[in-house]
C-alpha cells in the first residue's frame, strides 16, 4: 500500500528526491514518516509530518538538509534530501500513522513500504 521510488547513487554533497506513493485515499489522513536502516545498524527516525503537513519532526542528523512534504492531492509524500553525506546511505521506508503522539517512534506507525536503497559515495 505504500511505495517508495527515487532512490539511487549519488556522490556526497548531491541531492536526491524521494517519493512515497500510497494506494488509497484513507492516506490523506494519516501522519507520514520516514526512517532508514543503514547496514548492521538499528532502523531510525529521519522525518514525519501530520497529515495536514503542518507539523514536522526531522532527526537532528538531517535537520537543514531533508524536508519532507506531501501532496494529498497525489497521495504521495515527498523526502528532499540535499547536501548527501556518506553516512546517509541506508534503505529508506516511509511509514503511515492513522493515530500517534510522538512520530519520532517507529511504534507509532501501522504501515510501511518494502524501501529504496540510497548510496552515498565519498
Amino acid at each position: 500500500q505504500l511505495v517508495e521510488s527515487g532512490g539511487g547513487l549519488v556522490q556526497a554533497g548531491g541531492s536526491l528526491r524521494l517519493s512515497c506513493a500510497a494506494s488509497e485515499g484513507s492516506f490523506r489522513r494519516y501522519a507520514m514518516g520516514w526512517f532508514r536502516q543503514a547496514p548492521g545498524k538499528e532502523r531510525e527516525f529521519v522525518a514525519g509530518l501530520d497529515w495536514t503537513g503542518v507539523e514536522t519532526y526531522y532527526a537532528d542528523s538531517v535537520k537543514g538538509r531533508f524536508t519532507i512534504s506531501r501532496d494529498n492531492a497525489k497521495n504521495t509524500v515527498y523526502l528532499q534530501m540535499n547536501s548527501l553525506k556518506p553516512e546517509d546511505t541506508a534503505v529508506y521506508y516511509c511509514a503511515a500513522a492513522g493515530r500517534y503522539s510522538a512520530l519520532w517512534l517507529e511504534s507509532e506507525y501501522e504501515y510501511w513500504g518494502q524501501g529504496t536503497q540510497v548510496t552515498v559515495s565519498s
